[in-house]
This record gives C-alpha cells, structure tokens and sequence, in this order.
C-alpha cells in the first residue's frame, strides 16, 4: 500500500468505476454523477489523516447503492501493521427506508490481540465503545448505527503446532452520516474518525483528548504482514 502521509490519496479510479458500471447497466452513456456524492468524494480525498495510517481507494461494491466509493487503510508502527480496515460510503439519491437518509458509511476494522486480551469478556463493548467514542469526540452525529463485534482464536497443531495462538478482532459497523449543506454529510470528519478508531485498534495513543469513558486496552499485536 502506498504512503498516504497524513492523508488520503487521489482516487479518481473509483468514481471511474463507478461512472462505467452505471453504464452498462443502463446500456447508455456515462451518467452524471450526483454533485452531493462528488463533494462528499472530494472531501474524503482532502482530508488531513494521522501520519500513521495510510489510506487509499479500492473497487467498491457496485450493488449495495447506485453510487459507492471505497478506502483501504493500514496503521503502522515502523514496519509492523497494527491494524487495517475498509471504509465504504454509499449514495442512493433517492434516499433509503433502512438508512433514513441518503448516504451510508460502511466499515471493517480488524487487529489481532494477544489471546489473554481476547478472553476479556468486555471487549467486545469496549471496541463498540470505540467506535462510538471516535464519532462523539469530533462531535460527528450519526442515525441507525448497527454492526457486530466478533473476536476469533486460531490454534495450530501438525505441521503447523510451531505457530503461536493467535487472536483477532473484528469490527463491521455502518451508520448514516448526517447531511449538512446540500444534502453533503461531513465526509471528511467521519474518516477522520474513522482513523481514529483504527489507531485505537491497533493500540495507538489518542491524537487529541478524547471520551475519558472509552477504556483503552494494551498489548495489541498487530496482524502478520499479507
């Protein structure tokens, strides 16, 4: 993954993406691409990140919204990867019942834990802490927030019984963003924060103050290079 340094990279090729499966879908022309999704695009790509997580753009998933553009993004430590995700914002102009808006911002965030942590029974409210934590600390209103926090264990054994134990968590989430001006959410405060809780994962110290109530836990071990 190229360096993002602090922030998200150019990502032209998913609007063109976009741009060209409408396209043939609809057997037509290039349509125009709506200007509350370009803005809310251009402000993900301008965006001023932490230096310790790089970000760029994806293919993003064509059938979950008429428009979609998608973010990978790695936290670093050196060389060591402490945490990754995804980060998929979807536009339905038309607006959807389940969303209660038109935009929608999907995510997955994973890290992998040392297996004591893992066996903490309040992780998994502790992580959904984080997420919401990171929106409420840049004062970001969302509506119908939902997802699922999972933990896994991986024993080896055979061949294989060399290997240590390992453990990961998994954060899948979405929410809808709140439309200001023009029916434009505030893209770029929710990556921000979506960083946020990524460097949270991967057991980063806050960039600014933030919620004293979110619990912060140590010793995370970032997941084996891919």
């Amino acid at each position: 993954m190229a360096a993002a340094q602090g922030r998200s990279s150019d990502g032209t090729g998913g609007m063109d993406d976009v741009k060209d499966t409408q396209a043939k879908e609809k057997g037509a022309g290039v349509p125009e691409v709506p200007s509350a999704f370009s803005s809310a695009v251009e402000a993900l790509r301008n965006a001023r990140l932490r230096p310790q997580v790089e970000v760029e753009p994806t293919p993003a998933p064509q059938r979950l919204a008429p428009y979609a553009h998608a973010l990978e993004a790695v936290v670093l430590d050196g060389e060591q990867e402490l945490a990754d995700g995804r980060l998929v914002l979807l536009h339905d102009p038309a607006g959807h019942d389940a969303w209660h808006g038109t935009f929608r911002l999907v995510t997955l965030v994973r890290a992998e834990l040392e297996p004591e942590m893992a066996a903490d029974p309040l992780l998994p409210e502790v992580c959904w802490s984080w997420l919401t934590g990171a929106l409420q600390s840049r004062g970001l209103t969302c509506g119908e927030p939902s997802g699922t926090v999972t933990r896994a264990s991986s024993h080896y054994f055979g061949g294989l019984s060399e290997r240590p134990p390992a453990s990961q968590i998994e954060i899948r989430a979405s929410w809808t963003p709140l439309e200001g001006r023009g029916g434009v959410p505030d893209t770029a405060a929710h990556l921000a924060s979506w960083c946020d809780l990524l460097a949270q994962v991967g057991g980063l110290p806050p960039a600014a103050p933030g919620d004293g109530s979110v619990v912060t836990l140590p010793q995370r071990r970032g997941p084996q290079s891919r």
